[in-house]
């Protein structure tokens, strides 16, 4: 795997993992140490805060694109970091449809 992301951008990218409370009961931590083990060259993954989708997590937010993945698992982490972080391709059955309605 390359670690260099293909689309182009001139922004930074940032992925923010929420670990707000409910966030962290359905796995939130594995989430993000998932996304922190890739090491994604230009990619900075930090934790968030509630963002305000309780309910619907783990919730991930790829800035400054603003998509959102929800309920999203480690073990999917591999497949996001591929296709999305490197790809520059969004993962649709990931995506989360309130924002995201028609992928």
């Amino acid at each position: 795997m390359l670690n260099v992301p293909n689309h182009k951008q001139s922004l930074p990218i940032c992925v923010q993992v929420c670990q707000h409370r409910s966030c962290r009961k359905q796995g939130a931590e594995e989430v993000l140490t998932a996304f922190q083990d890739s090491r994604i060259l230009n990619v900075t993954v930090t934790a968030s805060g509630c963002l305000g989708q309780c309910g619907n997590g783990p919730m991930v937010l790829v800035l400054p694109e603003m998509v959102w993945y929800c309920g999203v698992k480690p073990q999917e982490i591999p497949r996001l970091v591929e296709e999305h972080l490197l790809g520059g391709k969004r993962v649709k059955c990931m995506l989360y449809h309130r924002f995201h309605p028609w992928g």
